[in-house]
């Protein structure tokens, strides 16, 4: 999503600096393209394993109050992480801060002490959400959200809701609006006070910060998504990131096109390592794919799996939107990310879901 918005700026000729952990070098945006690269990346499986007991999501407990306190750790060791780096230190205490940016972009997932930067330079906010619509962005822009219909996509829960299932959503909120308010933010306004505090500056709390955007960029595809109340400044733009598809690699597209009773992709994205499967669990998918006819392409961390069927091919990476573009895929085996569950419609590839944390399981649901 991210690639998609910047690569169109630059486009249109404008002067673009992203702060980012993951760079885009590669696709050699031009010379208006200014890239702060953190390094190191965080290693936020690492911090999990310290603070909460696991570094694998096969083991998480996926209880709304558990994921609420994960969320809240990795937001502000993420944020801390980044703001300081020598380079975004360079940029809070620029000198000249006149005239240097006309908007921040900002991400909207637990990083709200960088809506500092806007008052440093003086500069209207547009954030762009990854993930799919929380409860709580439509209080940003004082949007009413009745709980009674619209879910918490933490909750496995559809728009059409019993007595209980609304009583069960409407406390899911509750947690989270006051969760937010008096745990959260006062984390992020400490960041902002330790990094930016020295600055003559007066600078609003970050929970009134993140209420004083001009828009909001979500990834959503609406007819996934349940129906909810929503305003101009509240803008769908799930499937931006999907591209023509590009021509596979040699391997890839001979593996496919002989596939002549169809062939399975198997992916869990990025978070969800499939090499961290239990045993028996991963015995079990090696001794059904064996007894299939059509081919499997698995997107598998390790180089190896002993004793591996010959309909099956891992790669450690796998360029997804092309694979899903291939006519003789017929099934998609996914987690339930936003962005391939949107690659999977774009393309009209079934899918079965096998979601494990956040919004997975409401994305799925609907």
């Amino acid at each position: 999503m991210h690639r998609a918005l910047i690569s169109e700026l630059i486009k249109h000729g404008h002067e673009v600096t992203m702060i980012t952990a993951y760079t885009l070098e590669p696709l050699k945006l031009g010379s208006n393209y200014t890239e702060i690269l953190i390094e190191p990346v965080y290693d936020a499986w690492k911090a999990a394993n310290e603070h909460h007991g696991t570094n694998s999501l096969y083991e998480m407990d996926m209880k709304p109050a558990f994921l609420m306190k994960m969320m809240e750790a990795q937001g502000v060791a993420t944020t801390e992480h980044a703001l300081k780096q020598a380079k975004v230190q360079a940029i809070i205490n620029a000198k000249q801060t006149e005239g240097v940016y006309d908007l921040l972009l900002a991400e909207q997932f637990r990083q709200d002490a960088f809506l500092a930067l806007a008052h440093v330079y003086k500069i209207p906010v547009v954030c762009s959400a990854t993930f799919a619509k929380q409860l709580y962005m439509s209080q940003m822009f004082g949007l009413i959200t009745p709980w009674s219909y619209v879910s918490s996509n933490c909750l496995p829960l559809r728009d059409r809701m019993n007595f209980w299932q609304r009583i069960y959503n409407t406390y899911a909120a509750i947690e989270m609006d006051f969760h937010r308010e008096f745990s959260y933010f006062p984390k992020m306004d400490a960041l902002v006070e330790k990094y930016f505090g020295h600055l003559p500056i007066q600078f609003p709390s970050v929970s009134a910060m993140q209420r004083n955007l001009s828009a909001m960029f979500i990834n959503n595809y609406t007819p996934l998504a349940a129906a909810t109340p929503t305003i101009d400044s509240i803008v769908n733009v799930g499937g931006i990131h999907i591209y023509p598809p590009k021509p596979l690699p040699a391997d890839l597209q001979k593996f496919l096109d002989e596939a002549k009773d169809g062939a399975i992709y198997f992916s869990f994205g990025t978070q969800v390592q499939a090499k961290d499967m239990p045993l028996e669990k991963l015995h079990l998918f090696l001794d059904v794919f064996r007894q299939l006819k059509q081919r499997v392409l698995w997107k598998f961390e390790n180089d190896s799996i002993p004793n591996l069927p010959a309909n099956v091919l891992i790669k450690k990476w796998l360029p997804q939107n092309d694979i899903l573009a291939h006519p003789n895929v017929r099934v998609f085996i996914t987690h339930g990310g936003l962005f391939g569950t949107q690659e999977a419609v774009y393309h009209g590839v079934p899918v079965l879901g096998m979601p494990f944390f956040f919004d997975q399981v409401n994305m799925l649901l609907n």
